[in-house]
């Protein structure tokens, strides 16, 4: 009997036809849109014509397929299990296959004992993070593949999920970057998470398989994976179909007829329950009174017909759109636009600009500013007088419609700003800095998948009579759940409804984390183009219980700000925004360089403008720069770089037995106490270098956790680069308590530094190719140091001379608190000279691992490029005296913290603290609440910066230049957070 195979996968559908002895039939390969129902039913009356009415033997598989098989009382079979029975057929000398999905990514390693790996809560890496990817630089996953076969080079791009990758991608587009890099570039993304994420200590030997649609239809995704994994894998014939062939194969399948088979699915489809909220309208007439009050909350407002004698010039270059406008001297509007930037502001601002000069031969323009992603470039580029910073621009925007607004929220492409306003200054920020659910682009992905255009999808919410309950979730999960209410029979209207009310559930309880909605405030003001939905803005009111102001001009709040504040700083000089002539023959070229001035090496993007202005992106530090910052540079962490170098000469003298130390975690603080006790012990000291993207490559297959924090990452990254130079030991040991400073209750490390050497012991496998010396050790006590170590060395080195140990001991000791003392002395040196020039001082606190320039990602080097100089919190915590804290103070580097906040509290000059935080460390909540209020009893300021292995530097960049404004308007001593 013939066996019929259906794959009901997240994205697309798959149905294998096979004859009694195994072969081919019929194949069916079609994406659903989610509806299922529809796209299996189509498929089976095309097989229906090949068979007729004959019984075949089906089973169901596929991540969508369980519901349904149940429904249709059909077999289901698993899906990893029935690849597993498909590829034993078809590729028997197969050892791992890797497998990429609509929303599923899939390792099976076949010898050496089966494991199987699957994506749980990300989907970054499958098919729909490649969709969107291509949908953000406007082409299709085949263009894009084409496009990365002509890559010169590639970018880091994060590999976590897209909400991360577009917050790297959407920059490099708007500087410049080469659509053919980028497109490279997130192929290796894609490689990184499934790698990294999967693989999980397993490494990837023998014969490798690739399978699914990204990997069938994508040559270039293949040759990133073999280049990666210095392999070369098959994609075999009919990888499409191994999942459907493998259920039909598996021996389950119930005899049915084909049209009792449609029948059955039919009957499935549609019978399911879900959760439902209140409509958002009841009637049109209700809809109606509220549209009328919200026209007449911009009626002060006017749209200008012929500009007036002088003019000021907005624009906001976005993550996803651009927006220009201009303005009179009363704030009335003159040829507002609003567009999709397709990666790249450039040419459509000298677009709008040559509409502009076209209609207006004789326009005047005073002023101009820029705010937004794209500021730099476009500043550069056109010669736009001012840069705003976006909070500000919002702000300057929404006092025209509410002059007493105390609360302002902006919903963009990628981008949730949240701000409260005290005493007429920003008083408190929130911005997205780890997640875009919830944004512009959510719904328009969503509004995409299901066929429609924005506009069209936010119509439809606005009579659905069951909205569907979807909660706030991440993208990942929303996919999952809307295709679970499609398949219990929610509407199209019903979705787009609960996803609008998912939209303003994601910004109040994930981004603002409000306890309750009225903690807002009174005097609310909404932007964005995602609240031109009204769909939306009625989910926000009514989640609130009350109207807000939604001004109709709320998708360019951004430009109209900036026109606003070119107003009010323009002076009386002229304009250097480019001309009608100089537009004329205006030329921009772009090359992509390699920068070698540093170890950063940084992947730069060089703009050119006119043959002559230049801008440059993507770099770390000012030494790529044509106009390097001038004055002195005050930055403490490129300083204790520069202490750590001293140690790391890595010169080895014949006879000596060698160890090795990876520089990562509480290494950075450590290693003066651990290369000086050494080295009088008469080892040879080699430290790994300092962390750099290919140092996380290099050891992200051995990584168990994916959940770990990015710096504990890293050294599997530093322990693969010591083996590589063969030293006769590794020392990393595990230390449950740290540095004893009397400053808490007790001292210890946090888990992960604490215990991460027995991670390393179990994972890296080539760790058996030498001494790895990870024993526990303590270092509060010198005299419980010497007798440790007593019994450690001479397990690891017979030979060792125990009377040498504590000579050797106090010599170290010595040397960290010399290393410890260079710190304070040099925070000194820097506060002294920030007071004689007036220059403002931030206090950049975070761990020892910080200091890391792969980890930090240039922060302290960007607030330096800002005008402040930049201390640590080790340089300034023993000034200050024990003091209770509100919580179990009894881990070392949180008690500093603490320390350092009173310090900055308490401190007579201008002096700010940003907090550093990693993802992936649960303590920090509760040390940033703790240090704020410590920071605001002192009337200072205080924001915390979440950093991991790709950041959104676009949310830190808006967080420090909100904060320095802040600092400059110290009349209303605004406390940011």
């Amino acid at each position: 009997m013939r066996k019929l195979g259906i794959d009901i996968g997240s994205t697309t559908l798959k149905c294998v036809l096979l004859s009694e002895r195994g072969e081919p039939l019929f194949k069916k390969y079609e994406r659903h849109y989610s509806k299922i129902a529809e796209t299996l039913d189509r498929a089976l009356c095309e097989l229906e014509m090949i068979c007729g009415p004959e019984e075949v033997e089906t089973a169901v598989s596929g991540s969508a397929g369980m519901g349904i098989a149940d429904a249709a009382d059909l077999p289901f079979v698993q899906e990893v299990y029935a690849e597993q029975i498909a590829v034993k057929r078809v590729c028997p000398g197969a050892d791992v296959v890797i497998e990429l999905g609509g929303e599923d990514a899939k390792i099976l390693f076949l010898t050496g004992g089966f494991e199987m790996r699957m994506n749980g809560t990300c989907a970054g890496g499958t098919g729909s993070f490649i969709d969107q990817m291509a949908s953000l630089m406007n082409v299709t996953p085949d263009e894009m593949n084409e496009l990365a076969s002509r890559a010169e080079k590639t970018y880091t791009v994060a590999s976590r999920c897209g909400v991360f990758a577009k917050s790297d991608v959407q920059p490099l587009l708007n500087q410049g970057a080469k659509k053919e890099d980028v497109s490279a570039s997130i192929f290796r993304a894609v490689v990184n998470q499934t790698v990294g994420g999967l693989a999980q200590g397993r490494e990837f030997k023998g014969n490798i398989v690739y399978l699914g649609g990204p990997l069938t239809f994508l040559p270039e995704l293949r040759r990133s994976f073999d280049d990666a994994l210095g392999t070369e894998g098959v994609c075999p014939d009919g990888s499409l179909y191994f999942v459907a062939a493998g259920a039909a194969l598996a021996g389950v399948g119930k005899k049915i007829a084909l049209p009792a088979l449609r029948s059955a699915f039919a009957e499935a489809a549609g019978n399911g329950v879900y959760q439902s909220l209140s409509p958002l309208f009841s009637s049109e007439e209700e809809y109606e009174e509220f549209r009328s009050s919200h026209a007449a909350a911009s009626e002060g407002i006017r749209e200008l017909d012929a500009p007036a004698d002088v003019m000021y010039l907005g624009i906001d270059a976005g993550s996803t759109t651009v927006k220009a406008v201009l303005c009179d001297g009363e704030g009335n509007v003159f040829m507002p636009y609003y567009t999709q930037n397709n990666g790249n502001p450039v040419p459509i601002i000298r677009e709008y600009l040559s509409g502009v000069y076209a209609a207006c031969p004789d326009v005047s323009i005073r002023s101009c500013a820029v705010t937004g992603y794209g500021e730099e470039i476009v500043r550069n580029a056109f010669g736009v007088d001012f840069g705003v910073v976006e909070t500000v621009a919002h702000y300057t925007a929404a006092k025209r419609f509410r002059p007493d607004v105390d609360f302002i929220l902006d919903i963009g492409g990628q981008d949730i700003k949240c701000f409260r306003i005290r005493n007429g200054a920003i008083d408190n920020i929130y911005l997205n800095e780890a997640c875009s659910s919830g944004c512009g682009s959510f719904l328009q992905t969503f509004a995409a998948a299901l066929g429609f255009s924005a506009a069209e999808f936010a119509e439809k919410a606005l009579y659905a009579k069951n909205p569907v309950d979807l909660g706030s979730r991440c993208t990942v999960f929303m996919n999952s759940s809307v295709k679970q209410a499609q398949k219990d029979g929610a509407s199209v209207e019903d979705i787009a409804a609960g996803l609008s009310v998912s939209v303003v559930k994601n910004a109040l309880y994930k981004v603002i984390r409000c306890a309750a909605p009225d903690q807002l405030g009174e005097n609310i003001v909404v932007q964005g183009g995602t609240f031109l939905s009204d769909a939306v803005l009625r989910a926000f009111e009514k989640e609130l219980g009350r109207e807000v102001i939604r001004p109709k001009l709320a998708p360019i709040m951004g430009a109209y700000g900036a026109a606003l504040y070119s107003m009010e700083h323009c002076g009386s000089g002229t304009s250097s925004l480019i001309t009608k002539e100089g537009l004329a023959s205006f030329t921009h070229e772009v090359r992509a360089v390699t920068c070698k001035g540093c170890g950063n090496h940084c992947s730069l993007t060089v703009n050119t403008f006119d043959g002559k202005r230049r801008f440059i992106a993507g770099n770390r530090c000012d030494k790529p720069l044509s106009s390097a910052q001038k004055g002195e540079k005050l930055d403490m962490y490129e300083y204790k770089r520069e202490l750590l170098e001293a140690y790391c000469s890595n010169i080895r003298e014949p006879g000596k037995p060698t160890v090795g130390i990876p520089l990562g975690l509480n290494v950075y603080e450590l290693l003066p106490l651990w290369h000086t006790f050494f080295k009088n012990m008469g080892f040879n000291v080699i430290v790994s270098p300092f962390s750099t993207r290919e140092t996380f490559t290099l050891g992200q297959h051995t990584i168990p956790s994916d959940t770990v924090c990015y710096p504990a990452k890293l050294m599997h990254g530093h322990v693969e680069k010591l083996l590589d130079r063969h030293p006769d030991a590794i020392f990393y040991p595990d230390m449950t308590y740290n540095t004893d400073e009397k400053t808490g209750v007790n001292h210890f490390n946090c888990p992960v530094v604490a215990y991460y050497p027995q991670v390393l012991k179990l994972n890296v496998a080539r760790l058996k190719e030498t001494k790895f010396i990870c024993d526990f050790i303590g270092v509060a006590s010198r005299r419980h140091f010497v007798r440790r170590m007593k019994e450690i060395l001479p397990a690891y080195f017979p030979d060792t001379d125990l009377s040498k140990i504590p000579r050797a001991a106090k010599k170290a000791y010595a040397e960290y608190r010399a290393h410890m003392a260079r710190i304070s002395a040099k925070t000194d040196e820097y506060m002294r000279i920030a007071r004689e020039k007036g220059m403002p001082v931030i206090l950049l606190a975070g761990r020892p691992y910080h200091a890391d320039p792969e980890i930090n990602h240039g922060i302290s080097a960007l607030i330096c490029k800002l005008g402040a100089a930049v201390i640590t919190e080790d340089g300034v915590c023993g000034r200050v005296k024990r003091f209770p804290v509100a919580v179990r103070n009894q881990w070392t580097y949180h008690a500093r913290l603490y320390s350092a906040a009173k310090y900055v509290a308490s401190a007579s000059a201008d002096v700010n603290l940003v907090q550093l935080v990693s993802f992936g460390c649960g303590v920090d909540a509760i040390t940033s609440d703790e240090t704020r209020s410590i920071i605001e009893e002192g009337g200072k300021i205080y924001t915390q910066i979440k950093i991991d292995e790709i950041s959104n530097m676009g949310a830190v960049n808006i967080r420090l230049r909100s904060l320095f404004s802040a600092v400059e308007d110290r009349t209303a001593k605004a406390s940011l957070s």
